[in-house]
C-alpha cells in the first residue's frame, strides 16, 4: 500500500469518528521528522480518544505498526507515530493554540477524499 493510500485510510478512520478539520500535509520538502502529518481535532477528550483508537485499529487491520502513541490518557494532544506518517489528534482548544498548520505552512496540503458532514 502506498503512503498516500495509508494517509487516506487514516483520514477515513478519523472521519468515521467525526473528527473535524482533517488535513494532511506532505512534509517531504520541509521536515526530516516524517513524510506526512495528519492533523485533526475532536470536541471532547472522549472523542479525541475514540479518533486515536480508530487510527490504531485501522493500522492494525492493515498490518502497519504503530511505533508510539503519546498523550492518550490526557486526550488534549494525541500523537501517533507510524514512522513515515505522524498523526496529531488535538482537543479543539489545543489545536488553535499549537496551530501546526501555520507552523508547517511551507508544507503542501494533500487532497483527502472523505465525506465530511457539516
Amino acid at each position: 500500500m502506498e503512503m498516500n493510500e495509508i494517509v487516506q485510510s487514516i483520514a477515513e478512520a478519523c472521519d468515521d469518528k467525526r473528527a473535524e478539520n482533517i488535513i494532511a500535509l506532505d512534509m517531504n520538502q520541509v521536515s526530516l521528522v516524517a513524510d506526512y502529518f495528519l492533523i485533526c481535532h475532536g470536541n471532547t477528550e472522549r472523542q479525541v480518544q475514540a479518533i486515536a483508537r480508530a487510527i490504531k485499529d485501522e493500522m492494525d487491520e492493515q498490518d502497519i505498526e504503530v511505533n508510539r502513541m503519546e498523550g492518550f490518557e490526557q486526550a488534549r494532544w494525541v500523537l501517533i507515530d507510524l514512522g513515515d506518517i505522524v498523526c496529531h489528534i488535538f482537543h479543539k482548544d489545543e489545536r488553535s493554540y499549537y496551530n501546526l498548520e501555520r507552523l508547517w505552512g511551507d508544507a503542501a496540503e494533500v487532497p483527502l477524499h472523505i465525506g465530511q458532514e457539516g
